[in-house]
């Protein structure tokens, strides 16, 4: 058995009382408490407490104190319940309470991954261009379970996915540099499909990479340029071998080519 020998406020948290107990031998305890379990528990001076008592009063602040936590983390934006978990975690919050609050917050709705997939989804086609790969990844990432994330992915339609992948392409394009248009296809398929795309939304988007002439002679003069710097000094046939070699890589048509080099000559 142990008495209360004192309760006083925490100056630095209202709501939390220091309780200071007194054993049997003389020997002197203080805890911290949440106003709640103090009211809970009726603590005033004088009253004695068993063990078994204080050793829950201590498991109960515990959860308390990680519920508080939990519901701070919770108020800035939503969050699957992994993410919950992994935040307790990571202040030390023991497997078992983690658990309990856990139950709790799911109970109140606080946490519910099916409604925190179709708000992901849903924000994540509104604000960005991402394509549903990623976002699936994103989802698995934070501890959504796969059967959870597909019912999710459902409203992101393929209708939407090759409009986000097209709206995607034509900001590339705008910002394209020196490239043929082929390279410039190749490019941008390549995006696309880091961008979490699946193949055949990239196809129809590539479908849509129209050919500018005047950006690809451009191109073309630039590549051209770097190339003969690195080839003049060979003979006519080997440079002009070469020539053809590492435009054509680069993406451009062979009559275009002749039509450069064509251009060298009269130089």
């Amino acid at each position: 058995m142990m008495w209360i020998e004192k309760i006083e406020v925490d100056r630095k948290n209202a709501e939390r009382f220091y309780v200071h107990f007194v054993k049997e031998d003389g020997d002197k305890h203080t805890i911290s408490v949440d106003q709640d379990i103090l009211i809970e528990y009726r603590m005033k001076k004088g009253m004695t407490v068993t063990r078994e008592q204080w050793a829950e009063m201590i498991k109960k602040d515990d959860e308390k104190q990680a519920y508080k936590m939990a519901l701070r983390f919770l108020a800035y934006r939503m969050r699957s319940k992994q993410e919950v978990v992994d935040y307790l975690k990571k202040r030390h919050i023991d497997a078992q309470t983690i658990e309990r609050v856990i139950g709790k917050l799911q109970h109140e709705q606080y946490i519910d991954d099916e409604q925190f997939a179709h708000a992901y989804v849903q924000t994540q086609m509104n604000t960005t261009l991402k394509g549903p790969y990623v976002i699936y990844k994103e989802l698995m990432d934070k501890g959504v379970s796969e059967d959870v994330i597909t019912k999710a992915m459902e409203r992101y339609t393929e209708d939407m996915q090759r409009d986000k992948a097209i709206k995607w392409m034509e900001k590339i394009n705008k910002q394209s540099k020196k490239r043929s248009y082929q390279e410039q296809k190749t490019y941008i398929a390549q995006l696309l499909h880091m961008k979490g795309f699946p193949s055949h939304i990239v196809e129809m988007a590539k479908q849509h990479v129209t050919a500018d002439d005047g950006k690809e002679w451009e191109a073309l003069i630039y590549y051209g340029e770097k190339a003969h710097r690195r080839y003049e000094t060979y003979d006519r046939y080997t440079y002009e071998q070469k020539m053809k070699q590492a435009l054509y890589r680069k993406g451009f048509s062979l009559s275009l080519i002749e039509k450069f080099l064509e251009k060298k000559k009269e130089e």
